[in-house]
């Protein structure tokens, strides 16, 4: 395995002086060439066994990810400086491997040469016998494991150089992919569970209803047909159905508010939280100001969940009947508080609503915080950007 690595990095190296004449040439285009040498090198670094980011994503093509990203600071402070290491580094290897696999190629085939007549010169060295050429053989094998060696170690030297300015001069980088990746894999488990609820609540609820209306209408044919004269019968069956019927048409109606509700979309954030307030079990105190008109519908319905998940943790946990709302809308932003008296304790843990709650809120460039001591009560505050950052 070592075998093939050192075979990987000496080839690279290989094609890396093969490629100056246009590494010299891209320097008339730098910056745009930069960030396209700089992505080559990394791709160079992990098939050679290192561990780099592809910062590229795959479904870009070069020209949709380069444009942004001459934009961005990290071009400067990663992508030329890992651009002029290449152009240094491909000079070094153009002549350590032209006049060192060349030279050890002379020497180790110089006997074949003087039977053709030909004294093959390496350097100051001419071979003036058939002695001479044997003795100059092990000498190019010595010479091409040198050069072997050097090549090796420019290539750990180009690992070195962008593994520093990728870690120690990109941290910010570096730390905005491992926390994208942790929010993907975080939404992506919310989802999942807030599937699995919709799912639950469908079984649970109004199928089960409209299987108890099924039922009551099939008794209800069979007490017709055979008994046209029991109308007090029929009568009752005909209540039951129409009750299972009402029943299962409120929780789908539930079911389908939980999903979206329409008064946030007709009628804006600051009423559909009234009216979630009117529904609540408990007694909420709404204390709202500014206006909700410049709330894109990614924000409101973040933060109109955020509260509908608050109210119903109160309820369900907090052992108190009321709590307290302040929302405050603005032109650039909207800030939201959730409070109760309780018992306190609650906390955001792996896989929870609040948990997924969190990543929404993120999701559309906001926060979320919990303030919960025991007994202490439960303070959730909610903010984020009229307008996501994408």
């Amino acid at each position: 395995m070592a075998q093939i690595r050192i075979a990987r990095r000496v080839l690279t190296e290989c094609i890396a002086a093969m490629a100056f004449p246009i590494l010299l040439l891209s320097i008339l285009v730098a910056p745009v060439s930069a960030p396209v040498v700089a992505e080559t090198d990394r791709s160079r670094a992990r098939w050679c066994g290192v561990e780099t980011m592809p910062l590229k994503p795959s479904d870009h093509s070069w020209a949709q990810w380069v444009a942004p990203r001459l934009r961005s600071r990290s071009m400067w402070r990663t992508d030329l400086p890992v651009f002029v290491t290449a152009v240094l580094l491909s000079a070094l290897s153009l002549l350590v491997a032209f006049f060192g696999f060349i030279g050890a190629a002379a020497l180790a085939f110089s006997s074949v040469f003087w039977l053709f007549g030909i004294a093959a010169q390496v350097g100051p060295f001419t071979p003036e016998s058939v002695r001479e050429t044997l003795l100059a053989m092990p000498a190019g094998i010595v010479l091409g494991a040198v050069t072997t060696t050097v090549l090796t170690g420019t290539s750990f030297l180009r690992d070195l150089l962008l593994r520093t300015f990728s870690r120690s001069r990109d941290p910010d980088l570096l730390a905005k992919l491992e926390e994208l990746r942790t929010s993907r894999a975080s939404l992506t488990a919310a989802f999942e569970f807030e599937r699995q609820r919709i799912e639950r609540d469908l079984h649970d609820g109004a199928q089960q209803e409209l299987v108890a209306v099924v039922m009551r209408l099939g008794m209800l044919e069979a007490t017709a047909t055979a008994a046209a004269a029991d109308q007090e019968r029929i009568v009752r069956l005909a209540r039951q159905a129409q009750a299972h019927a009402e029943r299962a048409l409120e929780r789908l109606r539930d079911t389908v508010r939980n999903i979206h509700p329409r008064e946030l979309s007709d009628l804006g954030l600051i009423a559909a939280v009234r009216e979630l307030a009117a529904r609540s079990p408990l007694r909420v105190e709404l204390n709202s100001t500014g206006d909700d008109a410049q709330l894109s519908s990614p924000t409101a319905t973040a933060v109109y969940f955020t509260m509908s998940e608050a109210l119903t943790n109160i309820s369900k946990h907090a052992g108190v009947g009321s709590a307290r709302i302040d929302l405050r809308c603005t032109t650039t932003d909207v800030h939201v508080r959730v409070h109760d008296d309780g018992v306190g304790g609650a906390r955001i843990y792996a896989g929870s609503g609040l948990a997924g709650l969190r990543e929404r809120m993120r999701s559309v460039g906001g926060n979320l915080e919990i303030l919960s001591p025991p007994g202490g009560g439960t303070l959730v505050v909610a903010s984020a950007p009229s307008q996501p950052p994408w």
